[in-house]
């Protein structure tokens, strides 16, 4: 598994988990700002995506958490604080439920315990993107996803980025986990995350319904929400500034 670790060996781990189509450079702007507050910031690559070669053998949140762990250890990194974005909320969700001694503070971000379109709009996107991604390729779902994260003007980059790395994913991986994200439900094991966690939430978020991370955030024990105005979706880089300051604020809340 490729990742980045730019930071001291020593200092407190943060393991960043990037959202579907995304890779490790999606936390750039969290860096600097994280080595700099001396912590120590890994930021891996999926299988499948970025420089992480998927195998074919199979796709699927526990494994992804398995694989995690693995790396974890390897690094001599735990307990960690663990950070995830959409799919990679979903992914830390797992992490904490099956290795819990790993994980000292959880923050979800953009993300969900079980996602059901809530109406017609909700809906209609998520089909499109299904028959999109299975008829017409990545390229061209990598077109509907970037200028739905990144609609503003003067977002082009952002929406230049985003396509390069999802038209750049490996097809199988991005569908398997297309499929396991529709399948997904931990709600009924919330209760089990005794871990200190933070919910992010993006005011203007068009992926993840706001009621679904608010839902997510009253279902975890102890859990505390904040939702960051003008931020969408991608809430860590368009609002990267804001996003860092509430993530360091909740690591000093931390004994």
């Amino acid at each position: 598994m490729h990742y980045l670790d730019p930071g001291k060996a020593g200092d407190p781990a943060i393991l960043f988990l990037h959202g579907l189509g995304a890779n490790a450079t999606s936390w750039t702007l969290q860096l600097d700002a994280l080595m700099a507050a001396g912590f120590r910031p890994i930021a891996p690559d999926l299988p499948g995506f970025g420089e992480s070669a998927y195998d074919g053998r199979g796709w699927s949140f526990k494994r992804m958490a398995a694989l995690l762990a693995d790396l974890v250890n390897g690094l001599g990194a735990a307990p960690v604080h663990l950070v995830g974005l959409s799919m990679g909320g979903v992914v830390a969700q797992q992490l904490a439920l099956d290795a819990p001694q790993l994980v000292r503070s959880l923050t979800l971000v953009s993300t969900f315990s079980v996602l059901r379109p809530k109406n017609l709009s909700q809906w209609l996107y998520f089909i499109q993107r299904l028959v999109v991604v299975h008829t017409l390729g990545l390229e061209r779902q990598s077109k509907l996803v970037s200028r739905r994260v990144f609609p503003g003007p003067g977002q082009e980059e952002l929406r230049r980025m985003a396509e390069a790395q999802i038209a750049s994913a490996d097809p199988r991986a991005y569908r398997a986990a297309m499929r396991c994200l529709g399948l997904f439900n931990s709600s009924k094991r919330l209760a089990e995350i005794k871990i200190p966690t933070l919910v992010i939430s993006g005011a203007d978020d068009s992926t993840v319904p706001l009621e679904h991370q608010t839902l997510l955030a009253k279902s975890i024990p102890g859990a505390r929400q904040v939702i960051i105005p003008k931020a969408g979706h991608a809430a860590a880089i368009d609002q990267a500034e804001t996003f860092n300051r509430y993530l360091l604020e909740f690591y000093r809340t931390l004994p």
